[in-house]
C-alpha cells in the first residue's frame, strides 16, 4: 500500500506543469478576431468560384451585361446547371456565414468590443441578403451554428420573416456605433474602423432592403426607408463601401471577377479575340447610343487587352460591338447570316481587363451611385423631400466619376457634365421616370450584377428582351431566382423540402417573396 500511496504521489507531483510543458507557445488557442474579419471580407468580395459562376456567368448574363456563345454560360440562355446556379449557396455557407457567426459568437457579450459586434452584425446582413435575393427562403436563423449551438440541419426561414430581422440588425446596429470606442482598424479592409462610415453603410444598406420591398410590403418600405435618410447615408464616392485588391502572390488578394475574365475568359493574347465572355449588345448599345463616357472604361476589343499599349484604338466607341444573347456558335447564323463565313467573334467587344476587370481593382459592394440612384424613386413616391431631379443627376455623377476608382482611369467632371446636359432627366409619368433611374442603376451595377439582377427583377428596368434558346428551363423568360443546390436535397432533405412546400417549386420562375408580380 505505501509503494501505490508513493506512486500515486509520484504521478501527481509529475504533473504539476505538465500541461504548461507540453502547450505549444506559437499554437493559437483563442480566435484572432481581426484575423478572420480580414478573411471574411475577402471571402465575401468574392472567389473565383461563386463570382464567376453566380456574379458573372448567371446574373451577369441574365441582365444582360454579358453575352457567350457557349453553352455553359447558363444565364445567357436559362439553361440549368447545378454547379452554377447552386455555386453561391455552396460557397456561401461554409465560408462566409460559418465564420461571421463564429465571429459575432466571440465578441457580442463583449462590452470592450461594442464596435467590432456593431460592425459584425452589419456585414452579417450584407452576407444574407445576397444569399436570400438569389435564392428566397434560406437557412438564417440556424444558420452557420453548427460548431456554436450543435445545429447541423438548419430550417430555410421565410425571406417574409428575414427581412424584417435584417432591417432591425441594421437600425440596432448602427445606433449602437460608438466613435470613442476601438473597432477593427486596420484589419478592415473596407473603411479601415472608421464607425462614421459604418453607419452610413448601415443606413444605405438599410435604404437598398427598404426599397427591395416596395411591392409586397409598402408601408414597411416607406418606414425604412425614411429610417435610413434619417439615419444619414452615403454622401459622396468616399463613402462607397469597397474592398481594394492587389495583384498579389494570393489569389484571395485579388478581384475575382477580374481574374476569372483574364484567366479563364478572355484570356486575350492566347484567344486573341474568341473569347468565352463578350458584352452584351444591350449594354454596348445603350452606352454606345448615348455617347457614354464609361463606353471605353468598360469596353475594348481583343487587342487593347492583349497589348495595353493598344488601347487608346482599341477603346474607341465607335469600333464597339456588343454580342446578342442566347445564341450559340451555330444558332447565331439565324441572325447574322455572315456569322463564321469572316473571323466573326473577335470583332465583338470584351471588358476590359485593364480597367474595370483588372484584377486590381476594386470590388464595389454599394456604391454612392446606387445610394442617390435609390433617394430618386423615393423622393418620386414622396418618401423623400429631395429632388428627383436632383438626386438623378447626383447618382449619374457618382456612377460616371467612380469609374476614376479603377486603374488607369481619369474622367473629368467635364464630361459628365456634358452627359448630363445631353441626356437630361425628362420626367414623365411615375413608369417612364422610374425607367430613367433604373436604367443608370443597371448601368451602375456592371459587375455587381447581384444588385443589379435583383433591383431588375424588383423594378423590371431597363425592359430586356429575353432569349428563347432551345431547350431552356423557362420556356423563354428571364429566371426569377437561382435554384438550391441539389446536394440540398440528400444533405438536408428534412428542411430542404419544408422550404419547398412553403416557397414553391424549386424551379427558376418560383418568385421569391419580395419579387411580387
Amino acid at each position: 500500500m505505501a509503494f501505490v500511496a508513493g506512486m500515486a504521489a509520484f504521478f501527481v507531483s509529475c504533473d504539476k506543469g505538465f500541461e504548461e510543458m507540453n502547450t505549444n507557445p506559437n499554437a493559437v488557442t483563442e480566435p484572432v478576431i481581426e484575423s478572420m474579419f480580414s478573411t471574411n471580407i475577402l471571402r465575401t468580395s468574392g472567389t473565383d468560384f461563386e463570382s464567376h459562376r453566380t456574379n458573372l456567368i448567371y446574373a451577369g448574363a441574365m441582365i444582360q451585361h454579358f453575352a457567350s456563345t457557349t453553352t455553359y454560360w447558363s444565364g445567357d440562355k436559362y439553361l440549368f446547371n447545378d454547379q452554377y446556379s447552386g455555386a453561391f449557396y455552396v460557397r456561401a455557407y461554409p465560408d462566409q456565414v460559418k465564420e461571421i457567426e463564429q465571429i459575432i459568437a466571440e465578441v457580442q457579450d463583449n462590452p470592450e468590443q461594442i464596435n467590432h459586434y456593431a460592425i459584425t452584425r452589419i456585414w452579417r446582413v450584407f452576407i444574407y441578403h445576397r444569399i436570400t435575393d438569389l435564392y428566397g427562403d434560406v437557412p438564417y436563423s440556424e444558420a452557420g451554428k453548427g460548431y456554436i449551438n450543435q445545429v447541423y440541419s438548419p430550417k430555410y426561414d421565410k425571406q417574409s420573416e428575414i427581412y424584417p430581422d435584417m432591417l432591425q440588425e441594421l437600425e440596432e446596429a448602427a445606433l449602437a456605433l460608438d466613435a470613442t470606442k476601438a473597432s477593427f482598424g486596420a484589419a478592415d479592409f473596407i473603411y479601415n474602423g472608421d464607425t462614421a462610415k459604418w453607419k452610413k453603410f448601415a443606413y444605405s444598406l438599410m435604404l437598398r432592403l427598404g426599397m427591395r420591398l416596395t411591392k409586397v410590403d409598402p408601408a414597411l418600405a416607406e418606414s425604412y426607408v425614411k429610417k435610413a435618410i434619417a439615419g444619414g447615408v452615403m454622401q459622396s464616392n468616399d463613402d462607397l463601401a469597397k474592398v481594394p485588391h492587389t495583384d498579389g502572390p494570393e489569389d484571395i488578394n485579388r478581384n475575382m471577377v477580374g481574374r476569372q475574365l483574364i484567366t479563364q475568359e478572355i484570356d486575350a493574347a492566347n484567344l486573341k479575340g474568341k473569347a468565352n465572355s463578350k458584352l452584351s449588345k444591350t449594354l454596348v448599345d445603350f452606352l454606345k447610343n448615348n455617347n457614354d463616357p464609361r463606353l471605353p472604361v468598360i469596353a475594348t476589343l481583343w487587342q487593347g487587352n492583349a497589348d495595353e499599349s493598344k488601347l487608346a484604338t482599341s477603346t474607341a466607341p465607335a469600333l464597339q460591338k456588343g454580342l446578342p444573347n442566347g445564341y450559340d456558335a451555330t444558332s447565331i447564323r439565324t441572325l447574322i447570316p455572315t456569322w463564321g463565313v469572316t473571323d466573326s467573334l473577335p470583332l465583338y467587344s470584351e471588358p476590359n481587363i485593364h480597367t474595370v476587370a483588372s484584377s486590381e481593382a476594386p470590388t464595389i459592394l454599394q456604391s454612392y451611385a446606387e445610394v442617390e440612384l435609390l433617394l430618386a424613386e423615393a423622393a418620386l413616391r414622396g418618401w423623400e423631400s429631395g429632388s428627383v431631379v436632383d438626386h438623378y443627376n447626383k447618382g449619374v455623377t457618382a456612377a460616371i466619376q467612380h469609374m476614376n476608382l479603377y486603374p488607369g482611369v481619369t474622367i473629368d467632371a467635364a464630361a459628365t457634365t456634358a452627359y448630363l446636359t445631353a441626356h437630361p432627366f425628362v420626367g414623365g409619368s411615375m413608369e417612364q421616370q422610374m425607367e430613367q433611374i433604373h436604367t443608370q442603376y443597371w448601368v451602375a451595377t456592371f459587375l455587381n450584377s447581384y444588385e443589379g439582377y435583383a433591383n431588375w427583377r424588383r423594378t423590371g428596368y431597363p425592359a430586356l428582351t429575353p432569349t428563347n434558346y432551345p431547350g431552356n428551363e423557362t420556356g423563354g423568360v428571364i429566371p426569377r431566382r437561382l435554384i438550391y443546390p441539389q446536394s440540398e436535397a440528400s444533405v438536408n432533405s428534412t428542411q430542404y423540402n419544408a422550404a419547398v412546400q412553403q416557397q414553391g417549386p424549386d424551379l427558376f420562375l418560383t418568385r421569391v417573396w419580395w419579387d411580387k408580380q
